[in-house]
């Protein structure tokens, strides 16, 4: 199995890789070191593993932001010094909650519980149940958007909505004839709430109508650009997620 760490101290991260090594519980082929979120996001967005282990305080924040970022439906054990997070984070794929410093037992223990799930759940029918529920044209998906105009509200029609974009904390929506407003929603949450034949979510950034694309440009098999219209003022360059080509090369044929 491949297995991802996410934690910002080495002592930790040597003292985890050790445990993992003399257990014979899950056989461990490869083991990622993510040593900060961002790094946590980058590979998270290409790559996938079998089990994570999560730390919640890294050095460049908090690692439940990564879910802002990345959807992910890999099993976690949280490994951390905190225990006011325990309710938070079975809000996600959570099989346990580790306190440091915790025991070798404590590992094996929850090694089991993921052995034990993973052996009696299978997650595919789960998640192909999710992906057609975030498809679907139903009641549920949004034609029209509600957006500020200075002192006015102004509903822009989903064939208008060329790209919505996040940047720093905010999600900004770009219309055909030019125009940008903040729109009150975030990237993950607003992509299941749009028409799945005319939006895709091609990167962390860019949600996009396949209306604003005016050229697509391969510079490998794994970097792919879009040429959007009208042409984004912040992060110019658009390039698909390596994870999402396939899906969005196929998205964009039908």
């Amino acid at each position: 199995m491949k297995i991802a760490i996410i934690e910002d101290e080495l002592l930790a991260v040597n003292y985890l890789k050790d445990l993992l090594d003399k257990q014979s519980i899950v056989p461990v082929t490869e083991t990622v070191v993510l040593r900060s979120k961002k790094q946590a996001i980058d590979f998270f967005e290409n790559h996938s593993a079998d089990l994570i282990f999560m730390d919640i305080h890294l050095g460049d924040g908090m690692s439940l932001e990564i879910f802002e970022y990345v959807e992910l439906f890999t099993p976690i054990i949280f490994i951390t010094a905190f225990d006011e997070y325990a309710m938070r984070v079975f809000r996600h794929f959570t099989i346990d909650y580790l306190l440091k410093p915790f025991e070798e037992e404590d590992l094996h223990q929850a090694l089991q519980k993921f052995i034990s799930i993973r052996t009696n759940y299978d997650p595919e029918p789960v998640l192909k149940s999710m992906s057609t529920l975030h498809q679907a044209d139903g009641p549920e998906v949004m034609k029209r958007f509600m957006v500020r105009d200075g002192n006015k509200l102004k509903s822009i029609d989903e064939g208008n909505a060329a790209y919505f974009f996040a940047s720093g904390k905010y999600l900004f929506l770009t219309t055909i004839d030019h125009q940008t407003y903040i729109y009150d929603d975030t990237i993950k949450d607003v992509i299941h709430k749009l028409n799945p034949q005319l939006f895709f979510k091609i990167n962390r950034k860019f949600i996009i109508n396949k209306n604003a694309i005016v050229e697509i440009i391969k510079h490998s098999s794994q970097k792919i650009e879009l040429k959007l219209s009208p042409a984004p003022e912040i992060n110019s360059d658009v390039f698909i997620s390596k994870r999402q080509i396939t899906e969005c090369l196929n998205w964009l044929k039908s």
